[in-house]
């Protein structure tokens, strides 16, 4: 069936247009597939593109890309050409996973003469199981793919879809992006998988996608609970069924507050991918303490401590998904300091305190960000604009640290000349200067040196 469909970003189309050439010229056929047809289907423009070759062997292929492109053969399971500095990839179909990501591995496996059809048996989704021919305008959808995106379903093509795990990851995602339900034979199958043996590279970059580009991200968790892939990640697991105090949060339980949270994060991503993620993962993970701390007393529900008792249970969930931990320390900061803002602003607190705060949390508009989504994750209990956080973010630009924390101002070099050595007595005037620059004693290099020679004993 012929279907016509434009690519308008010409870093895409260009390269398009001369692959489609070169595999055309050698009696070969190219098809996109995969998730640049699904968003071409829902008229969005795709950010990438999935080629897929027939009728050329691998070996030729390789050859014919690395003369016009730099070609990087990457994929444990499913070998793929990614085209370096594009955001292209190339693969063969295959008759089984790769055990071994190599070129010989492909030249064993590779079938360039398998039909489209049975090629797309092989992916994991109906709606990712859909292929175009950019020369022929031929559409392919053989297990109704457009219907699924129709009525918002997502749905495994076959039983091999459990040859690749994190497809369950890969679903959460989707849903997140576009607002999918899982088939309830797809969610049948996905309890069966497990990610034990994923490598944590690929179960990260699940995550990041449904935290930096889902739409409502609380169709995603809900797919991973349908799926009972919260087992696998206890932290998540805990907050269902975690009482809140009504009054405070008339929404429900932990669980129901993040997906609240979540979802009004996605309203409100700024497309900064480090900051979009470090936040996103801090409201994902605000409330991790709260159910090893809550209980009830005198007829209501507290959770003291909940932020402090949340570092732990943090770091045991990223550690998961990355081995990052310059990133954990951001996200635990901003666990540890997420009702900091408005129990500054409700007892009108001094810029020592705030510039404190800077030096706790790093980035002060990333904590108001995640004090917000939390304020705002609370329906029906209206939503009055957060003035705790506009309040701190406005003191904070008056002494600079929005976005930083406050930097020292008097440094070793400069106690150096003051006859001061290097070593312990030295560490502990720094400190003692930092904390009196906190303070606001001084603001300027004369006027902490002034600070330090009034600590210096008389005999220097």
């Amino acid at each position: 069936m012929p279907v016509r469909f434009r690519i308008e970003d010409p870093t895409l189309a260009a390269p398009l247009r001369q692959i489609e050439h070169l595999i055309r010229r050698a009696g070969g056929r190219l098809w996109l597939v995969g998730g640049c047809v699904r968003d071409l289907m829902l008229e969005r423009q795709p950010r990438d593109l999935d080629l897929e070759v027939s009728g050329i062997p691998p070996g030729q292929l390789h050859a014919m890309l690395t003369e016009h492109f730099s070609v990087q053969f990457v994929g444990r399971a499913f070998g793929v050409f990614k085209l370096n500095g594009l955001p292209i990839d190339v693969s063969l179909p295959m008759r089984r996973p790769l055990n071994d990501a190599t070129i010989p591995g492909l030249l064993h496996l590779a079938d360039p003469e398998m039909e489209i059809d049975e090629a797309l048996s092989r992916r994991d989704f109906t709606i990712n199981a859909m292929a175009w021919d950019p020369d022929t305008l031929d559409f392919h959808d053989p297990f109704h793919g457009r219907d699924d995106l129709k009525t918002g379903t997502l749905r495994h093509v076959s039983e091999r879809f459990s040859e690749d795990p994190l497809r369950v990851l890969r679903g959460m995602q989707l849903a997140a992006r576009y607002n999918l339900t899982g088939a309830p034979e797809t969610v049948a199958l996905c309890r069966s998988l497990t990610q034990d043996r994923l490598p944590s590279e690929r179960i990260w970059e699940e995550w990041k996608k449904f935290l930096l580009r889902g739409v409502i991200l609380s169709k995603g968790l809900q797919w991973l609970n349908d799926c009972d892939w919260l087992r696998l990640y206890p932290e998540l697991a805990a907050l269902r069924g975690c009482p809140q105090d009504p009054v405070w949060h008339p929404e429900g339980d932990v669980w129901i507050h993040t997906l609240h949270c979540l979802d009004w994060f996605a309203g409100e991503r700024t497309g900064q991918a480090e900051d979009d993620l470090t936040v996103g993962l801090g409201i994902l993970c605000h409330d991790f303490g709260k159910p090893a701390t809550t209980k009830e007393e005198f007829g209501h529900i507290t959770s003291r401590g909940h932020e402090a008792g949340g570092e732990a249970p943090t770091r045991a969930f990223l550690a998961r998904l990355t081995n990052q931990t310059g990133l954990a320390d951001e996200v635990v900061a901003l666990v540890l300091c997420h009702l900091r803002p408005y129990a500054l602003y409700d007892g009108q607190a001094s810029d020592s305190a705030v510039r404190r705060l800077a030096r706790h949390v790093g980035r002060i508009d990333r904590l108001v960000r995640v004090a917000r989504a939390d304020h705002a994750g609370r329906p029906p209990k209206p939503f009055d604009g957060f003035p705790a956080g506009e309040w701190l973010l406005e003191k904070a630009r008056g002494l600079d640290v929005e976005a930083q924390a406050p930097a020292p101002i008097v440094m070793g070099r400069h106690l150096l000349t003051m006859g001061i050595s290097p070593g312990p007595e030295m560490g502990t005037y720094l400190e003692d200067c930092y904390e009196a620059q906190l303070d606001g004693l001084f603001t300027t290099l004369d006027g902490g040196l002034a600070y330090i020679r009034q600590q210096l004993p008389l005999s220097s």
